[in-house]
């Protein structure tokens, strides 16, 4: 009985290792042929169904994976035909695709094709194999991957002749990661004790549970505990530095946010000495734009205003057009934040120069009506912003998982802090904003339009918080109350860089960002803010001008 087991699984290895190796010359076949064979395996029946269906893993045909995995879902059924012949087709939706021929038609009397245990286990490894041999790397990897963890030793000939010809070195590490996971099972002491000493060497971050079992079970020999005790002490030193760099990657990205955003407040309470409570708010206009500009290139939205609701169309686009949107979002969601700060500057603010407590009282205002405002036209819930395909999904290096999102936030903030720096050095609007910002009335005998100046330089600090909304509706979703979560630290980044000094700025809020993502990783959330806060209360207390304090005869007067 043994010695038929030991045969069996040995052909299926020895099966699975000829798929691998004529892979190529069975993607050449013509469709037609794969189609009769994949039906000849379907309508197959005994003992020979479980090898026909393992046999269509030479094809490496897409379609063949597509079937099989339908037939697994149970979407795979059979008709006859007026002649009496049985008919395969699959179901796509509300039609009826049929398998020999691949056109529509319309079934008399449907049933479901039934599956067997060992025609469940034939399917998923024919599945398996052609997804090892899949034309995608990251495909392969996948797939090998999960083969190892099934540590089903029946794989280990097909992987270890796949590793062979295989050329892609992060498919071959892979492959090496997979075949000693399935050797922590051998019987051979020697061969175990490599293959553990092998994932140690690697930092083989899936087998560390694997791996910490060897060493409390019973079944394995002293050597091979010691050796897998070396290997998960290697292992876990290795998890806490990618742990810590992935920790420091996630505050750079919300450092990022906070820095286009506390850019802005730089510039309104920084600069121009002004308390502008409704920031927060521009960053939710900029959300806000995003989130239109999305439904404007999609189906389109309703918004409603005092009961009365109004659809605003969509253009209906998809694929690349469609993902777009964001690209178009970015400018706009600058201009709509730009022009609210323009308008709030006009109608309030300009009344309120060098009265803090006023511009205070009337901005924190202004923010509850906004906020209101947003819930009336919007809704009070928060609403979803969909990521484009290409800010989706990540890529890890070293086993750190880097968002596409988060890498374009990082690098659309240091385009930001460049263009803002030669706004304000290397252009003629920079020159009177500093100047206005010096000394308003000298500025204005010398025939600078401080009005203005002070209208532009409002309706740019609250652009760049809108931008910073943008950026945040990738990251989270997007609500009436968006902005009350960022201004605290806003105000908090700006003062301990240095007020008015955009290099402390930007000191500060990547390190807030920082320090706030590590304090919540060793702690919980609401523990790590309290600790962040409760810091930088200290370091004011040590130096209430900031980082790099800003010394004028008005202040030190």
């Amino acid at each position: 009985m043994r010695a038929a087991i030991l045969m069996k699984q040995f052909a299926l290895a020895l099966l699975m290792w000829l798929g691998c190796q004529n892979l190529s010359l069975a993607q050449g076949l013509p469709d037609a042929a794969v189609r009769q064979q994949l039906i000849e395996a379907v309508l197959a029946e005994g003992e020979d169904q479980p090898e026909k269906i393992e046999a269509l893993a030479e094809t490496g045909s897409g379609m063949v994976a597509a079937v099989l995995a339908q037939w697994r879902a149970g979407n795979l059924l059979v008709d006859a035909s007026p002649d009496g012949a049985k008919v395969l087709f699959t179901r796509e939706g509300i039609d009826a695709v049929r398998l020999d021929t691949g056109v529509k038609f319309s079934p008399l009397a449907p049933r479901e094709v039934e599956t067997t245990s060992k025609t469940r286990k034939a399917i998923k490894n024919a599945l398996d194999l052609i997804a090892v041999a899949s034309p995608d790397p990251e495909l392969r990897s996948a797939a090998i991957g999960k083969l190892g963890m099934t540590r089903n030793t029946d794989y280990l000939p097909m992987l270890e002749a796949r590793q062979v010809k295989e050329s892609d070195p992060g498919v071959r590490k892979a492959l090496v990661e997979a075949i000693s996971v399935m050797q922590l099972a051998d019987e051979d002491d020697v061969v175990c004790i490599a293959a553990v000493r092998k994932l140690g060497e690697m930092r083989s971050i899936p087998s560390l549970d694997l791996l910490k079992g060897m060493i409390t079970s019973e079944d394995e020999s002293e050597a091979a505990k010691a050796e897998a005790a070396k290997s998960v002490a290697l292992i876990e030193s290795y998890l806490k530095k990618v742990e810590a760099a992935g920790t420091v990657f996630r505050g750079l990205s919300a450092g990022s946010v906070l820095l286009v955003v506390a850019l802005g407040l730089a510039i309104t309470f920084g600069l121009m000495g002004v308390i502008n409570m409704a920031h927060g708010e521009m960053m939710a206009v900029g959300a806000y734009t995003t989130y239109m500009v999305q439904n404007i290139f999609g189906g389109g939205l309703t918004l409603s205003l005092f009961g009365f609701g109004a659809h605003v169309p969509g253009m209906n686009l998809t694929g690349a057009a469609y993902q777009s949107y964001f690209i178009w979002a970015v400018p706009a969601s600058f201009l709509m934040a730009a022009l609210v700060g323009i308008a709030l500057e006009r109608g309030v603010i300009r009344f309120l120069y060098k009265r803090p407590l006023e511009s205070l009282l009337a901005t924190w205002g202004i923010s509850l009506i906004l906020q209101q405002l947003f819930r009336l036209v919007f809704g009070p819930n928060n609403v979803q912003v969909s990521s484009p395909s290409y800010l989706s999904g990540s890529f890890v290096i070293h086993d750190v998982v880097l968002g596409y999102n988060r890498v374009f936030v990082i690098g659309f903030a240091i385009a930001i802090v460049f263009v803002t720096w030669l706004l304000l050095t290397k252009t003629s609007l920079g020159l009177f904003i500093r100047a206005v910002m010096q000394n308003r009335m000298m500025a204005s005998c010398m025939g600078v339009r401080t009005e203005r100046v002070n209208m532009l330089t409002f309706g740019f600090g609250s652009g760049l918080a809108g931008l910073g909304g943008a950026f945040l509706s990738q990251l989270g979703n997007v609500g009436p109350n968006l902005g009350q979560s960022y201004i605290v630290d806003s105000f908090m980044t700006v003062v301990v860089g240095g007020v008015g000094n955009l290099i402390g700025t930007i000191c500060s809020a990547i390190g807030i960002g920082t320090v706030d993502q590590t304090l919540q990783s060793v702690t919980d959330p609401s523990m790590g803010k309290i600790i962040t806060l409760s810091t930088i209360i200290l370091f004011l207390l040590l130096r209430p001008g900031g980082l790099f304090p800003t010394r004028t005869r008005s202040l030190e007067g």
